[in-house]
C-alpha cells in the first residue's frame, strides 16, 4: 500500500500535465476522461487506504528529503491517518462528481481542455495540502489551491469582473497566508520541528508559554479565516464564479476546518484561542446569514451560504466538538456540492441568468434538477433525517454543552436564518410562474445525463450522509461511527472556557433536538406560505430601503474596503510619480 500512496496526488497531476500540454489538440471526450479517470482511480486508492487504515492504522511513506538546513529537516513524505484519509475521499469523492458534471456544463466552451486542467491541478494542491505529514507540504498545498482558485474564478478572464473577482481572491489569501506563515515558523522557533507527530509529542516536554501557544494558535487562525472565507476575509466567496465556486464547496473552503482540528492539540492548551475561534465563527455565520436573505443571484445565496455554514464549523471547532467540525464539512461538502451542481443546472437552462426574480416555476420544466435541488434545500435547512439534521443538531448540542444557553440561542439563530433564505431560493426560482423571456422559456430544458447523474448521486448522499454519526441516545447502528473511526487522531474535547469535558443529558439532548426541528419546520412553513401560497416575490433593486437596502448591499462591505483600501492605494503610483527625485531618497 505504501508505494501505491503517492499515485493519490499525482494521478490528478499527471491528469493535468497531459490536459495541460496536449489538451488543445485533443477531443473534448479524451480531456473529459484523462481528467475525470485520474480522478476516479486516486477515489479508488483512497478507499483502499481508508480499509488499511482501519484494519492497521495509519499509513507514513517517505519519498524523499526535501529540506535540509541546520536543524530545520523536512521530508517530503506523506501521512495517511484518520483525519486525511477521510479528507481524502471527500476531495477525490466530490470532486470526481464534479469533474464528471463539468464534462456537460462546459461542454460547448472553448477553454474546456484548460479548464479541466486547473481542475486537476486544484484537486492535486487539495491532496498534497491533507496528506503531508508536516506544515510544510501543508502550506505547499494551500499555495496551490489558492493559486488555482485564482484561475477558475477568473476562468473567463476577457471579463472584466471576473478578472477583478480573481484578483480580490488572490489578495484576501495572501492576507491570510501570511498569518498562517508566521505561525508556522513560531512553531518551528517554539518545537523546533514542522512535524506533526513531533510537534505534538514535544508539546509536554518543551512546556511552552501559554501566550506562546495563543499566539500560534491565533496565527494559524488569520489563515484559516482566509481560505475559509471568515469576517473580516470572506468577501472573495461570493464572487467567485459559478464553475469555480462548485469545487470551493467540498475543497478548499474547509482547509481552514482540517487546519484547526489537525493541530487541535495545540488550541486545545489555549482557551483564549478558542474563544477567538468560537467568536469570529458565530459573527460571521449570522453576518453572511443575514446578507443571504436578500440576495437575488442564485449563485451569491448559495456562496454567503457557504460562509456562513463554515462560520458554524468554526463555531464547534472553538466549543472543542473537533469531530462535530469534521462532522459538517463532510455533510456540507454533500449538500452544498449539490446545491451549486444543481444552480449550474439552473443558470445552464437559462441561458446563463442568476438573478431567481427571472426564475419561476421551474420545476416542471426541469423535474430532475428541481427533486435534487429541493433535497440539497431541506438538508442544508434541517429537515429531520437528512444529513443537514444530524450534523447541525450535533454543532447546536455541543455548543449548549460547552459554551451555555446563549451560545446555542446564537449558533441557532444563524441555522433558522439558513432555512429562511434556502426555501426562498427554492421556491422563487422552482414555484409560481415563469417570469423570463419568451427566449429563455423556448431554451428551458433539463441537463444531459451526464450532469443529473452526478447530481442524484450527491442527492442521495445529502439524504442519507447524516447516518454517518447519528446521536448516541437515538440508539442507531450508526451511532457516533465516525466519531469511533477519528477517534485515534481527534476527538471532541468540549474544553470551551478550559474547564472539564461536558455531556449532555439524553433528555437535554432530545429537547434541543425537539426545538431547533420545530423551529426550523415552522419557518420551512412559512417560506411556502409566503412565497407559494401568498406569491410573493423579492423586491425591485429600485423598491429597496432601510435594512432591505443594507442587507441587498451585503452591508457595504465591499464598498468601505474599497474606501480603506483599494482607492489609497490605487493613488499611491500617482503620487510617487510625481514626488520630486528628493522626496523620494527621503521616503527611502
Amino acid at each position: 500500500m505504501n508505494q501505491l500512496i503517492p499515485l493519490i496526488p499525482f494521478l490528478p497531476l499527471l491528469g493535468f500535465a497531459i490536459n495541460g500540454l496536449y489538451g488543445r489538440q485533443m477531443s473534448k471526450t479524451a480531456v473529459g476522461l484523462i481528467g475525470s479517470g485520474t480522478l476516479l482511480a486516486s477515489f479508488l486508492l483512497s478507499v483502499a487506504c481508508f480499509n488499511t487504515v482501519s484494519a492497521s492504522g495509519p499509513i507514513q511513506t517517505v519519498l524523499y528529503n526535501f529540506i535540509t538546513v541546520d536543524s530545520l529537516h523536512v521530508d517530503f513524505s506523506f501521512l495517511v491517518d484518520q483525519l486525511s484519509v477521510w479528507m481524502m475521499l471527500i476531495v477525490t469523492g466530490v470532486g470526481f462528481l464534479i469533474h464528471v458534471y463539468s464534462i456537460g456544463y462546459m461542454h460547448d466552451d472553448a477553454g474546456f481542455w484548460k479548464f479541466f486542467a486547473y481542475l486537476n491541478l486544484f484537486i492535486f494542491s487539495m491532496l498534497l495540502l491533507v496528506m503531508g505529514d508536516n506544515l510544510v507540504m501543508l502550506f505547499f498545498g494551500w499555495e496551490g489551491v489558492g493559486l488555482c482558485s485564482y484561475l477558475l474564478i477568473g476562468f473567463w478572464y476577457d471579463n472584466r469582473e471576473y478578472g477583478k473577482a480573481a484578483r480580490k481572491a488572490f489578495i484576501m489569501n495572501r492576507i491570510g497566508d501570511l498569518g498562517l506563515l508566521l505561525g508556522i515558523f513560531l512553531i518551528f522557533k517554539t518545537f523546533g520541528s514542522l512535524t506533526y507527530a513531533d510537534i505534538f509529542a514535544r508539546i509536554e516536554t518543551v512546556n511552552p508559554d501559554p501566550a506562546i501557544v495563543t499566539a500560534i494558535c491565533l496565527l494559524l487562525f488569520v489563515g484559516a479565516m482566509g481560505k475559509s472565507a471568515q469576517i473580516p476575509l470572506y468577501t472573495w466567496l461570493p464572487d467567485a464564479t459559478p464553475v469555480s465556486a462548485l469545487i470551493h464547496a467540498a475543497t478548499m473552503v474547509t482547509a481552514g476546518i482540517y487546519l484547526v482540528a489537525r493541530c487541535h492539540p495545540l488550541y486545545n492548551l489555549s482557551p483564549d484561542a478558542l474563544n477567538v475561534v468560537a467568536l469570529v465563527g458565530l459573527a460571521t455565520s449570522i453576518f453572511a446569514a443575514l446578507i443571504g436573505l436578500r440576495q437575488n443571484d442564485i449563485k451569491k445565496v448559495l456562496a454567503y451560504s457557504t460562509v456562513s455554514q463554515l462560520g458554524l464549523m468554526f463555531v464547534a471547532l472553538g466549543m472543542g466538538a473537533y469531530v462535530t467540525a469534521m462532522f459538517h464539512v463532510t455533510t456540507h461538502a454533500f449538500f452544498k456540492a449539490l446545491l451549486f451542481l444543481g444552480a449550474g443546472s439552473v443558470i445552464h437552462a437559462m441561458g446563463g441568468e442568476q438573478d431567481i426574480r427571472n426564475m419561476g416555476g421551474l420545476r416542471k420544466a426541469l423535474p430532475i434538477t428541481f427533486w435534487i435541488f429541493l433535497i440539497g434545500t431541506f438538508a442544508i435547512s434541517g429537515f429531520p433525517l437528512l444529513a443537514g439534521f444530524f450534523s447541525k443538531d450535533e454543532i447546536f448540542a455541543n455548543t449548549f454543552a460547552a459554551g451555555g444557553k446563549w451560545w446555542w440561542g446564537f449558533a441557532g439563530l444563524g441555522g433558522l436564518i439558513t432555512a429562511v433564505y434556502m426555501c426562498r431560493l427554492l421556491f422563487v426560482t422552482f414555484f409560481g410562474e415563469f417570469r423570463g423571456t419568451a427566449e429563455q422559456r423556448h431554451h428551458l430544458h433539463e441537463s444531459p445525463a451526464v450532469m443529473t447523474i452526478p447530481l442524484i448521486v450527491l442527492a442521495v448522499l445529502s439524504a442519507l450522509g447524516g447516518f454517518l454519526n447519528t446521536p448516541h441516545f437515538l440508539h442507531l447502528g450508526t451511532s457516533q461511527w465516525m466519531a469511533h473511526f477519528l477517534e485515534p487522531v481527534v476527538q471532541n474535547t468540549n474544553l470551551h472556557h478550559g474547564g472539564e469535558p461536558h455531556h449532555l443529558p439524553a433528555s437535554t439532548e432530545w429537547i434541543l433536538m425537539s426545538v431547533t426541528t420545530s423551529l426550523a419546520l415552522l419557518v420551512m412553513a412559512t417560506a411556502y406560505w409566503v412565497y407559494v401560497v401568498r406569491r410573493s416575490l423579492p423586491a425591485t433593486d429600485v423598491a429597496q430601503t432601510g435594512l432591505t437596502k443594507v442587507l441587498a448591499n451585503k452591508f457595504y462591505v465591499d464598498e468601505i474596503y474599497q474606501f480603506l483600501f483599494v482607492r489609497p492605494l490605487k493613488k499611491l503610483p500617482k503620487s510617487c510619480t510625481t514626488m520630486p527625485t528628493s522626496g523620494l531618497l527621503m521616503v527611502w
